[in-house]
Formats: structure tokens, sequence, C-alpha cells
């Protein structure tokens, strides 16, 4: 057995204890893949980011969920530069990381500010049944079909695919009462992460959206702010042609419906960017036991 630091470090956020929580641990060099997922499983946050060596890159990092690795994430990308920005791991300007899903550059601002580069987007529309979407997420069916014209069903990637669909009102989305059987049967459907709501009805007057994410295949009932879907749901935005011009800069508002409210920031260019900000919430160390294959046991 061995020790290991290991943070909880809320992204999209400047307060502690708001915002999406991501595991971090700074070097992870050695553990195994059963051992990363061990950790994830205890630190029980949406996505556990593991750093470690890279030949390609700054830096290598993998993510898990508490049950599964996920080849990208933003506010695990977001909190763990953040917290090495803090330490002086690393100064402000562009560093590359190796994902799943190539090398990706992430830049941080000298005021703290991290934005990540996603892979390049896809977007491909869907033909979704309203009524089975209306029942899985528990928004009124009327409320997805009022927008469905301007804004149709579509499966949106910047590395990780997500069924993105429009909602008429922030009420609606407010009451959603998802079944996470079917939520999750349904994102299956369509070869997607999660499914990722989103309304122009927002709580704050310069946010862009609001938006909910509800990944209960991958081991995340909800997601309470989304780096990777908000670009996923920009690049979206304008494939759709949501705007006339589309705004330089877009701001994604989650979470307050689960008590973690957060902010992130999203530009769509020549290449799609998050950006936020981070805060540390914990900071502690965690015993990462040996384990063999003769200790998991398939179901």
């Amino acid at each position: 057995m061995n020790t290991r630091r290991a943070l909880l470090v809320d992204a999209f956020t400047t307060e502690p204890l708001a915002g999406n929580a991501a595991g971090v641990v700074p070097d992870a060099d050695g553990l195994s893949v059963e051992q990363m997922q061990a950790v994830a499983r205890e630190l029980s946050v949406s996505e556990t980011a593991f750093l470690h060596p890279s030949a390609s890159a700054d830096r290598r990092i993998r993510y898990f969920t508490p049950t599964q690795e996920v080849d990208l994430c933003g506010h695990a990308t977001v909190a763990a530069h953040a917290h090495l920005f803090e330490e002086g791991v690393l100064d402000a300007g562009v560093h590359t990381l190796e994902t799943n899903v190539g090398d990706l550059d992430v830049e941080v601002t000298e005021d703290g500010v991290v934005w990540m580069t996603q892979s390049q987007p896809t977007v491909r529309p869907v033909d979704v049944d309203y009524d089975r979407a209306s029942d899985a997420l528990g928004v009124p069916v009327d409320s997805l079909r009022a927008v469905a014209d301007d804004l149709p069903a579509a499966v949106a990637s910047t590395g990780l695919p997500f069924l993105v669909l429009g909602v008429d009102f922030l009420e609606a989305m407010g009451g959603a009462t998802p079944d996470t059987s079917a939520v999750a049967a349904l994102a299956d459907e369509y070869d997607a992460t999660g499914v990722y709501l989103f309304t122009f009805d927002t709580l704050a007057a310069e946010s862009t959206v609001h938006a909910r994410m509800f990944a209960p295949g991958a081991g995340v009932p909800e997601d309470p702010v989304t780096g990777t879907a908000s670009g996923a749901c920009g690049a979206y935005l304008r494939h759709v042609g949501a705007f006339d011009a589309l705004p330089e800069e877009m701001q994604f508002e989650q979470g307050a419906f689960v008590d973690r409210p957060g902010r992130v920031r999203v530009r769509v260019g020549d290449a799609v960017r998050v950006g936020g900000r981070a805060v540390t919430a914990f900071d502690g160390s965690l015993v990462v036991p040996d384990i063999e294959d003769d200790e998991i046991l398939e179901a």
C-alpha cells in the first residue's frame, strides 16, 4: 500500500462547496487502472483526474467516474490546472495535455482562469421520440416540442458526445424528475455519454443559457456543472444558427437546482474553448491498497 495526495477542487466557481467538485491526484505515476478506479470510487465525485508523466505533452491526464474511465472531462481539467497553478507547479501560459482523445492545449491566465481547448466539434442531428424523452427526463413534452423546430435534437461532441435537447422555460428545467434507468437507455441509444438540457431562460441576465446534464450510465446521475458538455452545446448553437451573430463568449450557468451553482465560459471559433476558475475545498492524503486481479469479482 502507498499514500498519495488527493484533493477535492471545485471548478467553475470561486466559492468552495459550489460549482462542480473534481477529485485531483497530482501524482498518479505507477497507479494501476484498478487503483485509480478504486480512488475515484472512494472520492465519490463525478470525475477524478489522475496526472501522470507524458512523452508527448507536458503531462498526461486520465479521468474516472466512480464506475468507469471517461475520455475527457472539462471541469476536472480546469480543477487540476487551477491546483497546479496555485501550487506554482506551472506558470501562466499555454500547456499541453495528453488525453485519451489526443493532446490538447490548456491556457492558464495570469489571474488564474483556466481555458481548455477541446477536440474538433461534431454535431449530428437525430430523430428523438419526445414523448419518450419527456417520460425519461420528467420534463413536460410540450416544453421540448416548443423549441424543437428551431433547436432540433442532436448529438454534439468536442471529445465526449452528449444528446442535446432544448427546453422552453427555466421552470420546466427546474421541475425535471429524471428516471435514471430511462435516461441511461436514452443516452445509450444515441451513443451519448449523457443528456444535456438547456434553455435561454436564465437566472442571471448575463448568462447565455441555463443547463442541466444527466449521465447515469456513466455513474453520474446529475453533473452540477459540465465543461465538456458546455463546449459541445456551444458548437451545437453555432451549428443550428441559434444567433444572428454568435457571441464572442457565451456564459453557461448550471448547478442551481442541485445547490452547486457555477458558470462556464465558452468560446466557439476556429476551436472550441471552455474556461473558468476553481478553488480547493479539501487537501489530504489517501492510502491506496495493492489490488490483485483475483480480488476483483465480476458480476
